[in-house]
């Protein structure tokens, strides 16, 4: 009986010290992984509205609006220019965190992968040019994906292997500009 009394006095011990080591290394790092994902979010709305110099949080009601997550607006010498919308769709391996950059006349600026949980060399590959420059410089109300070649303004094709994804993108995309039109549109005008 000793024996258990001892053995569970060393394990509570060391798993005491294994708890407080966690929550300070967790403590140290808080803030600098707080300050990167910050950082990695502005370079995203720059290089998806490059047309703005600075962003600021718009405190939009993002109650019913499904997988938007943050609305910031982009501007030029004071100017409204465009919209940074955070969205997080669901993909094939999770959810697809991504910003998408629409400017103040309805135009798709771009999109930039913030993070994401796909398989690799299939789904993972969303964040690459060959598929997000689709996304690039286009001035529709809506995206569809093709299998095969696009061949209109409005449709994006299906990465290989990846359709799942491909979808997932698109409809963050459609949802991203779907908010634009019905809440955003006409704001900075």
């Amino acid at each position: 009986m000793k024996k258990i009394y001892k053995l569970g006095a060393t394990l509570f011990l060391i798993t005491a010290v294994a708890g407080l080591l966690l929550g300070w290394v967790h403590a140290v790092t808080e803030e600098p992984i707080a300050r990167l994902l910050e950082k990695e979010k502005i370079e995203a709305m720059k290089a998806t509205l490059p047309v703005a110099q600075e962003f600021k949080l718009l405190n939009a009601d993002l109650t019913s609006s499904g997988i938007i997550r943050e609305v910031n607006e982009g501007y030029n010498n004071g100017n409204i220019v465009g919209y940074n919308i955070k969205v997080a769709p669901k993909g094939y391996g999770g959810v697809i965190e991504m910003m998408v950059g629409i400017s103040i006349d309805g135009t798709l600026r771009g999109i930039q992968i913030l993070f994401h949980s796909e398989t690799p060399g299939l789904g993972a590959e969303a964040g690459k040019p060959a598929f997000s420059n689709q996304f690039s410089d286009r001035h529709v109300d809506a995206l569809s994906v093709v299998k095969g070649e696009n061949s209109n303004e409005n449709e994006i094709q299906a990465m290989t292997g990846a359709t799942i994804t491909s979808r997932a993108v698109t409809d963050g995309v459609n949802q991203a500009l779907r908010f634009f039109h019905s809440s955003l549109k006409g704001e900075g005008a």
